[in-house]
């Protein structure tokens, strides 16, 4: 199995190579230099990116977190809005507040993700009305990061927060799915066979359902 890698692990030269998918035993002694150079360029400009801290969240909706322990710090990795109109958006906290990468789900059907102010993947899937039948997969969000991103979670600013301990998710391993489902239904079969679910809730504020899945990578 590949070993987890941590944003701990990041920090360290050795580290940001496996996470390059990079053995640094491999390398020559006359190509080390260049490799050293972007690792600097990397710890300098995240030394240089400002955390994002505690956000200021509209009330008035409902919300879900999904939050990484590290020991007393609760650092959130991603989270679900349901806004009055019935809109539904999943977000990943980023430090370049330019990107602001997210996936929307609009109450008349319309989905599309976005970042840096574009639009794709845009679909028409089914309104969210009473006539909600079976599943909407909105998609497994992969590349978490805790204390190096800075995202506060407090939990009296969420519905629910789903709380996963160290080693699951990470810069480059584990993911979180989320699905949109109508009363009594499942969330879309991921057929991920390097991954196993380790953590799963329902959230019934209304209809439909959104279901919240932590899957960590574990190859068989």
């Amino acid at each position: 199995m590949q070993d987890f890698i941590s944003e701990d692990d990041l920090d360290t030269f050795e580290g940001w190579l496996r996470y390059q998918a990079v053995d640094l035993a491999t390398i020559p002694a006359d190509q080390l230099t260049p490799w050293r150079e972007l690792y600097d360029e990397m710890k300098a400009a995240r030394a240089a990116t400002p955390k994002v801290g505690l956000m200021k969240l509209r009330p008035g909706e409902h919300r879900y977190a999904v939050a990484l322990r590290d020991g007393a710090d609760l650092w959130l990795t991603l989270w679900v809005r349901r806004s009055p109109k019935g809109d539904v958006y999943v977000f990943q906290p980023r430090s370049d507040r330019r990107w602001n990468p997210h996936t929307s789900y609009h109450r008349d059907g319309t989905l599309h993700l976005k970042g840096h102010d574009h639009k794709f993947f845009v679909q028409q899937r089914q309104p969210l009305t009473g006539s909600f039948r079976g599943t909407e997969h909105l998609g497994a969000y992969a590349g978490h990061g805790g204390k190096g991103i800075g995202a506060v979670c407090d939990p009296k600013d969420f519905s629910g927060v789903i709380e996963v301990a160290p080693g699951i998710l990470g810069p480059k391993h584990g993911n979180v799915a989320v699905d949109l489902v109508a009363p009594g239904g499942a969330p879309m079969d991921l057929m991920m066979h390097d991954h196993e679910e380790v953590a799963r809730q329902e959230f019934r504020d209304a209809i439909p359902h959104v279901v919240i899945r932590v899957q960590r990578f574990a190859p068989k």
